[in-house]
Order: structure tokens, then C-alpha cells, then sequence
């Protein structure tokens, strides 16, 4: 039976939801704060998706690695600004208790196999629908390490199962030639080579155009979402400033916004905002640029070609009060991208970006029912928001329409909230 459903938030995972269910004959109406859709995290994130490579940040030795990470400077991985928050204290408490292998390797298999589902559902959807201009290439993924130790420990959890190579120097650098520039200083790497690249903002332009055709999609923008009203254990309406607007059922798709809109219904969601920074360079005619999708393990900057441009994206700032760019962070990122691939182009004509990521402390998403029965969650997916978007839109998809998940949700929900 067809259903309307309220999703807020216009980024990936919104519209990525929203073109599930119209694909399904569902009607959405998608509210948006912004004039247009994918302003916030998804407008210029790292472009890679990376469906095997998708262990949290939390882990085993993070925590004494951050200590030495926040004395590198601006160029550092992490920084982290204490404030005077509860939600912040909490949030890291929570973040140091998944510091843990045991943690990490429990919740990477989680990630996997939504990850795994997602490359699925986007090659449905490419093959079947003809989803095309959005610089999707199958390129694959190297992983490269500078320091020996590095390289053996992530040897070590490495899956083969899922295609993953471990590489030497030599073989980093047959398979990657623009890596060149710094072949002295390279341990090796991980390879996988069914990992894709495309530009999410493109995507989700993409996705909308189709939305709009389907005459069943409505956009609501530039009114922000204020809460609900409810009754009974069961949404009635999402309100919008002054405006209520009925659905049958409703979906939090809206980021770090969602934490705060939970809050109304007294729904705690452990949400919080990691900043991260982005460059879109050009490519100069004849560039020196990787055509593999690589990632440099102990600087944390990942690379994606996207057609004509090189998107380089690293960092994450820990207690950021708002997304404006950080004119020293994006210095030292440009410094560490001339250092990399030298001959890419000119990075000062490289066009800046900075976002808040919806992170839990576990690196896992929300995803599923909660304790309202017609309202659901699709949040915190964290630096994997593109990766994991299609199968996150296709999972809830799934559940408003009364059929069980393609996937086990297990460590994907909201703590005692079935699938239903």
C-alpha cells in the first residue's frame, strides 16, 4: 500500500531514501532548511566509495595516537577543542569505551556488510534506472602506508574475503604511477579493487532530477524542521515553523540536525558534529594525478579523481563550533596535497569546503525503528554518509513498506528499538 512519508534532510542519505521509496510507489515530501539540496556534509565530502575499507575511528590505540597527532600542528589528523558540553564529555566518554579491538573489529563487520549491500543497491539502481553524470567510476582503492608498523598491524586485519590485496612499495607504485613523488617514503598498502568514486553533490542532483520527474516528490526548503506532534506513541505531524505537515510515516535523514530533534521527543541520539575539510582542484592539462581512488593511512587525507577535478579531504576537529572553513587547517591540507601529488595542478586554485560530520562515538550508524511506531531513523552514518547512502534508503525503504530488512540491522539501531 502506497504511504507519504516526511523525510528531513535534502543530504545523500535523504535523497538516497527519498528514491528508494518513489522506486517502491511511495510519495515523499522531503523538508529542507537550505534552498537547495546537499548543502551541508555531502555538498563536497571525499568522493570515494570506499565499500571495503571501513573500519571506525574508534580503535585500539587511538586515543594515545590523538595525544601525539594534536602536537603536529595545523597538518594534524585530529584536533580536538575541549568545551564546556555535556553532550561533548559524553560523547567521548563513550568514544574512549570503543577504543577497543575487540569493539572495532565488531563494528567494521557491521559496516562491511552495509557497505557491501550499498555498492549492491547502487549498481541496481545504475543498471536498472540508467543513473548516470555523477563522474562514477570503478577505479578501486589503495590504501597507502608510510610507517612499517602501520602497514602490518592493518595487514593483519585485512580481509581477503572481500578483495582486499596487501601491496609492497614497488607494487603501490606499478599500480599507482603518481605516487612517484614519494616512493622513498612509502611501506606498502592495501588494495581493493572493487571500491568506486563519484561526486555526491552531482549524485544527489542526479537523484533529485529523478525524484521530481517521478510526480510523486515534493521538496519543502528553506523552512527548518522545529519538531512533531504526537499522540499515543505515533507521529501525527513534523512541524515547520508555523506549518504541520501529515504523513504516514516519517524519517530523521538530517545529520547532526537529527540529534536535536529527537531531543523533543525525548529520544536521545549520541550524534556528534566532527568537522572535516575538503579541496577541489582542477586539474591542469597535462596533470600527474592518481586515477585510483588512494588514501594516505598516517596523514588521513584521502584522494578521489572526479572527472576533470582531484578532490582531497582529510582532518577531523573535534568540539568545532560551526562548518566556516579554517583558513590554517586548509593551508597545512594544501601543503600535504603539493607534497603528495605535486604535479595534479595548481592547489591554490583549489576551491576550499569544510562540513560537520553526524558521527557516533562507535562509527556506526542509526538506522531503523525507534520507539514511535511510524517514525525512523537514517542518521550518524559519519564519514561513510555517501558510501552507505543507497543501502541505508533501501533498508528503510524496506521497513515502511511492512517487508524486513535485505540486511541484519544488528549494531545499526537505536539500542532497544526493534526492526519491527
Amino acid at each position: 500500500m502506497s504511504k507519504h512519508v516526511a523525510i528531513v534532510g535534502g543530504g545523500v542519505v535523504g535523497l538516497a531514501t527519498a528514491y528508494a521509496l518513489i522506486r517502491e510507489g511511495h510519495e515523499v515530501s522531503l523538508c529542507e532548511s537550505h534552498a537547495q539540496v546537499a548543502q551541508e556534509t555531502s555538498h563536497a565530502n571525499g568522493g570515494q566509495l570506499s565499500y571495503r575499507y571501513v573500519s571506525p575511528l574508534a580503535d585500539a590505540g587511538v586515543p594515545f595516537k590523538a595525544l601525539a597527532w594534536m602536537l603536529q600542528g595545523e597538518a594534524a589528523p585530529l584536533k580536538f577543542r575541549l568545551r564546556l558540553e555535556p553532550r561533548q564529555w559524553r560523547w567521548c566518554l563513550s568514544f574512549l569505551a570503543a577504543c577497543r579491538s575487540s569493539v572495532n573489529q565488531r563494528n567494521t563487520g557491521h559496516l562491511l556488510r552495509l557497505a557491501l549491500h550499498s555498492q549492491q543497491t547502487l549498481a541496481q539502481w545504475r543498471a536498472q534506472d540508467g543513473l548516470d553524470g555523477f563522474a562514477w567510476r570503478s577505479n578501486g582503492k589503495l590504501v597507502v602506508y608510510r610507517n612499517s608498523s602501520s602497514l602490518h598491524q592493518a595487514a593483519r586485519k585485512m580481509s581477503e574475503a572481500s578483495g582486499q590485496q596487501l601491496l609492497d612499495a614497488a607494487q603501490c607504485l606499478a599500480l599507482e604511477p603518481a605516487l612517484e613523488g614519494i616512493a622513498r617514503q612509502l611501506a606498502g598498502g592495501i588494495y581493493s579493487a572493487g571500491d568506486e568514486v563519484a561526486d555526491c553533490l552531482r549524485f544527489c542532483q542526479v537523484l533529485e532530477q529523478r525524484l521530481q520527474a517521478s510526480g510523486r516528490y515534493r521538496r519543502l526548503s528553506g523552512r527548518p524542521a522545529t519538531g512533531f506532534e504526537h499522540a499515543a506513541g505515533k507521529i501525527q505531524a513534523l512541524r515547520l515553523g508555523e506549518e504541520s505537515i501529515n504523513a504516514d510515516a516519517f524519517v530523521l535523514a538530517a545529520g547532526n540536525h537529527s540529534a536535536s530533534l529527537a531531543r523533543t521527543l525525548g529520544l536521545h541520539l549520541p550524534i556528534y558534529p566532527l568537522k572535516g575539510y575538503s579541496l577541489t582542484l582542477p586539474l591542469a592539462a597535462d596533470a600527474i594525478a592518481p586515477e585510483l581512488s588512494v588514501t594516505d593511512f598516517d596523514h588521513k587525507v584521502v584522494y578521489a579523481r572526479l572527472g576533470h577535478q582531484l578532490r582531497v579531504a582529510a582532518m577531523v576537529d573535534i568540539g568545532a563550533r560551526d562548518a566556516q572553513p579554517n583558513a590554517r587547517r586548509l593551508s597545512a591540507l594544501r601543503r600535504l596535497g603539493e607534497r603528495t601529488f605535486p604535479g595534479a595542478g595548481n592547489y591554490q586554485q583549489a576551491e576550499a569546503w569544510a562540513g560537520l560530520r553526524p558521527c557516533t562515538p562507535q562509527g556506526t550508524p542509526l538506522l531503523g525503528a525507534t520507539a514511535f511506531t511510524n517514525l525512523w531513523l537514517n542518521s550518524g552514518h559519519g564519514s561513510l554518509g555517501f558510501t552507505l547512502a543507497c543501502a541505508s534508503g533501501q533498508v528503510l525503504s524496506s521497513l515502511i513498506s511492512g517487508r524486513k530488512s535485505p540486511i541484519s540491522l544488528e549494531g545499526l539501531s537505536l539500542p532497544n528499538c526493534n526492526s519491527r
